[in-house]
This record gives C-alpha cells, structure tokens and sequence, in this order.
C-alpha cells in the first residue's frame, strides 16, 4: 500500500494516535513502507499532545508518542491517504458527512483488517489505565492483521495479537 494510510478517532489524543504509533513501529519492523499518520474529527485537542495515558500505555510497550501532535482530519486527507480508517461507527458517519468522492471510502479500522468482530475500538477517554491498555491491544491486533492480510509474515510471537483479548 504506497498511499498511506490515516487513523481516524473523534479528539486524535487515544485512539487514533496509538494506532498510528503501532503502526509506524510494527509496519517498519516487519518491512513494510506504509505512511501512517492520524486525526480526529473533532477539533478541541488540535495542536495538544497525546492523552497522558495513552502516552504510558505506549511508552510500556515501548512505542513513542511523545511528537504526537492532534489535528483535525480536512477533506483534502481523501485524495492524501489510500486509505482512511475509523475506530467506530460514529466517527465513521463523520468522516462520511464530509461528502469526499474519495475512490477508496472511509471503514471501520479493525473490520478492513479483518479483526475479528466487534469491529470498533472503544474510546477510553473517561476510563482507567487499563482501558487504554486495552485498546493498544486492540489496534495492535489489528496493524498485525492489516500487515498480514498484505502478506507480511508476521512472527509467532506477534500472532497472539491476532485474537481479540
């Protein structure tokens, strides 16, 4: 995939960030160049860093969030990214209401990857530590799903990620 590919949560401080992180860092290891990169469809964290959990729950599975800077998504990230993935339905719709005629549409992150149902990330934001932790389970799964179904060999040790925990 040479177009990219654009994580799409609703304040880009949780989700989407962790899932561009992971992706940046499994996708190199395992060979692949992808651009990766994310946004929110709101706008009251642009500019912000990351969520200070989403920051620790990367930071102990050892990927970088610390340059993470949140923008809101534009109309012209259709024509940038091949590819422009949601965590949920709601922000789904969003990403639908900006009335793109995008050639590839916008999906849901963890049903393009062939994750195994339910196909949304939740948000963590009012929750604890380990709901983050959760969803950097969950979009780990997921980058390794995505890497896989485009023929990535994805090591042994990884394959655990490919189940839902």
């Amino acid at each position: 995939m040479s177009g990219g590919i654009l994580f799409v949560c609703l304040g880009n401080i949780c989700r989407s960030p962790l899932a561009e992180a992971v992706a940046r860092a499994e996708f190199a290891r395992l060979g692949l160049a992808v651009p990766v990169a994310s946004a929110g469809t709101g706008d009251w964290h642009v500019g912000g860093g990351a969520d200070p959990r989403a920051l620790a729950v990367a930071a102990e599975a050892g990927y970088d969030l610390g340059a993470h800077r949140a923008r809101q998504v534009r109309a012209e990230d259709f024509a940038r990214y091949e590819r422009v993935l949601a965590m949920d339905r709601a922000n789904l719709r969003a990403l639908q209401r900006l009335g793109t005629d995008a050639p590839n549409p916008p999906a849901l992150f963890l049903e393009y990857a062939g994750f195994p149902a339910p196909h949304e990330v939740p948000d963590p934001y009012t929750g604890s530590l380990d709901d983050f932790r959760a969803v950097l389970a969950l979009v780990r799964g997921g980058v390794l799903a995505l890497a896989r179904a485009w023929g990535a060999r994805v090591p042994e040790t990884a394959a655990a990620a490919l189940r839902r925990p």
